[in-house]
């Protein structure tokens, strides 16, 4: 099932061009953007939006709480499955270079690099949790979750990815991680 935001909203609040909100996909538990003019649906925010206003506007109303759900333990009992939550920031060169809270994304890989690398210095020092980060911070929707993926096994994720997270103990957190969707920190949740 799929709903209209319970958030009232404009677009001087959301950012978002004429004609476009946000919803909500119960399916996926993800906002997503839908043209009420063209029923056009898409998971990035469409061209002409504001990206400070509406990475103000979702972490605003977007954004799961603090604390990681508790999930059932058999959701892993076979224990051939992780979870983990991460940290994406995006290049040009970045297989989808477009993201949540901004729709262009034209920075270079070394600038992306850069942009992590403080964001990975303010997690190890404990000076901010990866998860509070990424809700505010974070190229990837998941962003809206605190970075955090759920459960997936082997050969549910780019190569890179998957080895630099299974390789993690629960609690730890990555170096930087690269794939083809950009640059990444991760957190192992169990």
């Amino acid at each position: 099932m799929i709903h209209q935001s319970p958030f009232p909203q404009s677009s001087s609040e959301t950012g978002l061009p004429p004609s476009w909100e946000v919803r909500h996909s119960n399916s996926k538990n993800l906002p997503y953007y839908f043209n009420a003019t063209t029923k056009e649906s898409r998971w990035e925010p469409p061209t002409g939006t504001d990206p400070q206003k509406i990475k103000t506007y979702m972490s605003t109303h977007h954004t799961a709480p603090l604390s990681h759900p508790p999930q059932p333990v058999s959701s892993n009992a076979s224990g051939d499955k992780i979870r983990a939550a991460h940290l994406l920031v995006k290049h040009k060169d970045s297989r989808r270079p477009s993201s949540w809270k901004d729709p262009s994304i034209t920075r270079t890989k070394d600038e992306a690099l850069e942009i992590l690398r403080g964001h990975e210095k303010r997690i190890k020092s404990g000076e901010v949790g990866l998860g509070e980060l990424a809700t505010s911070e974070s190229d990837c929707s998941s962003a809206r979750k605190k970075g955090d993926l759920g459960f997936f096994g082997h050969g549910d994720m780019q190569r890179e990815f998957e080895e630099a997270a299974f390789a993690l103990k629960p609690g730890e957190v990555s170096g930087v991680v690269d794939t083809a969707s950009g640059v990444h920190l991760i957190e192992r949740l169990e």
